[in-house]
């Protein structure tokens, strides 16, 4: 039988009364391209923080790859890369250097080939022998991204990766990582940019105020949590008292109104024709992850 990438149940921990993970449990196959989702201060860096070993749970279990996190640190430590959201670096080492170290931390000697290789794929090529402090903000977090992947791990954890990253980098670091998945790789992502983990996850969990609220694949989540929002230009501009309960809002000359399948919008048009009412426009805007979210965390 196949172990799970992570294992994460019934995990607590709290910050003196702040309870900041209240009885997790998420399991993450071998794998898997996983979104880890939530506003701010919903536990998501807590619980990476912890499976990474630089915070410890409460209460609860956590493996990654059967590895307990306590009991086999070392073991699971090196089964897991780490992107941190925040900008770490040691400002006194070169790019090469700082993998070059990171590389012994792991007991991994003469890798140059692999480290060169990251280099390339995320194009800090020429910029190998400079110091890490003199690069610019996303070439520091490309850093990171190679530090965490230096000692190949199977599970790859991306903690806000593409935070204030320009367009280029942000293809190229997702096209990498792409190649890394199809490799085999497990991939744990969180961001705020939604349309990220909607267009890279195939299953999403999301978290608030330290709980999973929703566990599902991303198509699932889409079909059953959203409605298709329906926007109307009108002549005269009016709504019909019928259509008023489906009205969600109005945006200038524009009617918004939320519908659960597309079906309904016959009976719509049906109520407006009835009420002698032209409809000049008419667009259906398709529901995203970012709906679900807001849904779901509100």
């Amino acid at each position: 039988m196949t172990l799970p990438a992570l294992e994460i149940h019934q995990v607590y921990k709290s910050f003196g009364r702040v309870q900041a993970l209240q009885g997790i449990d998420l399991t993450v196959q071998q794998g898997e391209f996983f979104a880890l989702l939530g506003p701010n201060g919903a536990g998501k860096s807590t619980l990476i923080n912890i499976l990474a070993g630089l915070a410890l749970a409460d209460s609860g279990k956590l493996a990654i790859l059967g590895h307990d996190v306590r009991a086999d640190y070392r073991q699971a430590r090196r089964s897991i890369g780490v992107v941190p959201q925040e900008l770490v670096y040691d400002a006194f080492f070169t790019v090469r250097e700082m993998l070059r170290f990171q590389s012994g931390y792991f007991g991994i000697r003469n890798n140059k080939a692999w480290i060169d290789e990251l280099l390339e794929h995320l194009a800090l090529t020429d910029k190998a022998d400079a110091y890490v402090r003199h690069l610019s903000g996303g070439m520091k977090r490309r850093v990171l991204v190679a530090q965490a992947l230096v000692h190949k791990p199977p599970v790859i954890v991306l903690d806000e990766p593409t935070a204030g990253v320009d367009v280029e980098l942000r293809q190229s670091l997702w096209a990498f990582i792409q190649h890394l998945n199809r490799q085999g790789h497990t991939i744990v992502l969180t961001t705020h940019y939604l349309e990220e983990a909607e267009a890279l996850c195939h299953r999403v969990a999301m978290l608030k105020q330290g709980q999973v609220v929703t566990l599902d694949t991303t198509a699932n989540l889409l079909n059953r949590h959203t409605a298709i929002q329906l926007r109307l230009k009108l002549a005269p501009s009016c709504l019909p008292a019928a259509l008023k309960e489906l009205s969600c809002g109005q945006d200038g000359e524009l009617f918004k109104l939320s519908l659960r399948r597309h079906a309904d919008l016959e009976g719509v048009l049906a109520t407006l024709r009835e009420s002698g009412i032209e409809v000049e426009d008419l667009e259906m805007v398709k529901p995203d992850l970012e709906d679900v979210f807001l849904e779901l965390v509100k």
